[in-house]
C-alpha cells in the first residue's frame, strides 16, 4: 500500500457501537489487529466482518499495561510502524500519507495532534501532542492505568507531524470506577513515580475525598523528581480546589498564588484565581487575575492546558467585575469579547443587553439606580 508497513493495534470490550466508525478511520493502515478482552455485544463479529484480525483473551487481574502489551504482541515483527488507538478514537483522513511523508527509520516515535475532548460548540477542547505511534521494536507499555509507552533504549527519537490528527469521542456510558484502585496499585508498585502520585491525588479529588487528595498532591510536590512546572502547577490548583471545598479559603488562595508563580506561562491558574475571587465578590481581584491570564498569549501543547482558559471565561469574568464596580464601558468591551468567542451563549447575550442599556444611561442617574437585573458569570 505504501513504502512502510503500518499496523493499527487496539484493545476493546463491548464497543460494537464504535466498531464501524473506527474501522472506517483505520482503513488507511495495511493491517488492523485487536485484542478483545471479553465482549458480549457482538464487537468481535463486527470487527472481523470489517477485516480486523481479532484475538479474544481474558486479562486477569486486569491491568491496562498487560492488555496493551498483549495487543502489541499481535503486531507482525516485520511491521515498520505501530499505531495504537482505542475504538472511541478516529483519525482525520490522510493520516497515513502524512506519516509516510514525514517518517524515516531514524525515528522511533511520532507525535501528533490528539483532541481528547470537545467544547459544547464542537470546537477543540483539551488537546495535546499524542505519542502512541511508534516503531515495532524497543517499546513496551507500563503502569496498571494511565499506561504509557516506554522506550527500552532510553529516550526515543521522535518526529512531530502536523498532518496527523486523532480525535477522541468518548463513550460517556463507560465507568472509570476501576481507575482509582489501579492508580492505588500503581503507586504501591512504584511509590516514587511522581506522575502516578499526581494522578492519584487528582482521582481522590474527583471522588470528593478532599483530605486524601490534599495529602497525596502534597506528596507529589515533595518528590525530587516532580520537576515539570505545569504538572506541579496543576497539583497546587487541585490542592486549592480541595481546600475550598473544606472551607479553608485562606489556605486555598495561598496555593492558587503559588500555582500562578510555579508556571508563569499558563493561563489556567490565573483563571482559577479570578474565579476564586469572583465567588467572594472581590471585583478588583477578579479584574487583576483575569487580566494577567489574558496577558499570556501562547497556549502550551500539553494535556494540562484547559480550553476554558482560552475561550470566553476570562473576558466574561472581567465584564461582570467591571459592571459591579460601575465601569460599564469596560464591562461592555469585555462582554463583547466574551460573546465573540461563544456567540450561542444565551447568558452572555443577556449580560451584554444589560450592560448596553446601562452604558447608554450613564448620564441618567435615576435610570441607573432603578435599572432591573443583575449580571452573573458562568462560575
Amino acid at each position: 500500500m505504501g513504502k512502510y508497513h503500518i499496523v493499527v493495534y487496539a484493545i476493546c470490550k463491548n464497543e460494537a457501537g464504535f466498531a464501524d466508525r473506527w474501522m472506517d478511520s483505520m482503513s488507511e493502515a495495511d493491517q488492523v489487529v485487536v485484542l478483545d478482552t471479553g465482549s458480549t455485544d457482538g464487537t468481535v463479529e463486527r470487527l472481523r466482518r470489517r477485516g480486523a484480525e481479532v484475538t479474544v483473551e481474558q486479562i486477569s487481574p486486569w491491568r491496562f499495561d498487560t492488555a496493551r502489551n498483549r495487543s502489541l504482541s499481535l503486531v507482525p515483527e516485520e511491521a515498520d510502524l505501530c499505531v495504537c488507538t482505542d475504538l472511541d478514537e478516529v483519525f482525520c483522513p490522510g493520516w497515513r500519507a502524512a506519516l509516510e511523508q514525514n517518517w524515516s527509520p531514524e525515528f522511533q516515535q511520532v507525535r501528533y495532534h490528539y483532541i481528547w475532548s470537545f467544547r459544547p460548540d464542537g470546537s477543540d477542547g483539551v488537546s495535546f501532542w499524542g505519542d502512541k505511534i511508534h516503531a515495532r521494536h524497543g517499546f513496551c507499555w507500563v503502569n496498571p492505568v494511565h499506561e504509557v509507552l516506554r522506550c527500552e533504549t532510553g529516550t526515543a527519537a521522535s518526529v512531530m507531524i502536523d498532518g496527523v490528527r486523532l480525535e477522541h469521542h468518548a463513550d460517556q456510558t463507560k465507568s472509570r470506577g476501576q481507575y482509582l484502585p489501579l492508580l492505588e496499585l500503581a503507586v504501591q508498585e512504584n511509590p516514587l513515580d511522581d506522575r502516578n502520585i499526581h494522578y492519584l491525588g487528582r482521582e481522590y479529588m474527583f471522588y470528593g475525598r478532599w483530605e486524601e487528595a490534599v495529602a497525596t498532591l502534597k506528596r507529589h510536590l515533595a518528590l525530587p523528581t516532580a520537576l515539570w512546572a505545569e504538572e506541579r502547577c496543576a497539583s497546587m490548583r487541585y490542592i486549592a480546589r480541595c481546600l475550598t471545598e473544606l472551607g479553608r479559603d485562606g489556605e486555598a488562595e495561598q496555593w492558587l498564588l503559588r500555582a500562578c508563580g510555579e508556571a508563569p506561562g499558563m493561563r489556567e491558574p490565573w483563571l482559577d484565581l479570578a474565579q476564586f475571587r469572583y465567588r467572594r465578590e472581590d471585583w478588583y481581584g477578579v479584574i487583576f487575575a483575569a487580566r494577567r491570564a489574558l496577558e499570556i498569549r501562547e497556549r502550551s501543547g500539553t494535556y494540562l492546558s484547559e480550553p476554558e482558559a482560552w475561550g470566553e471565561a476570562p473576558y466574561d469574568l472581567m465584564s461582570v467585575a467591571f459592571y459591579y464596580i460601575g465601569d460599564y464601558r469596560c464591562a461592555l468591551a469585555m462582554g463583547e469579547e466574551a460573546l465573540k468567542r461563544c456567540p450561542q451563549d444565551r447568558r452572555l447575550r443577556d449580560n451584554l443587553r444589560l450592560i448596553r442599556q446601562k452604558a447608554g444611561n450613564l448620564n441618567d442617574l435615576e435610570k441607573m439606580e432603578s435599572f432591573p437585573g443583575s449580571l452573573r458569570a458562568n462560575n
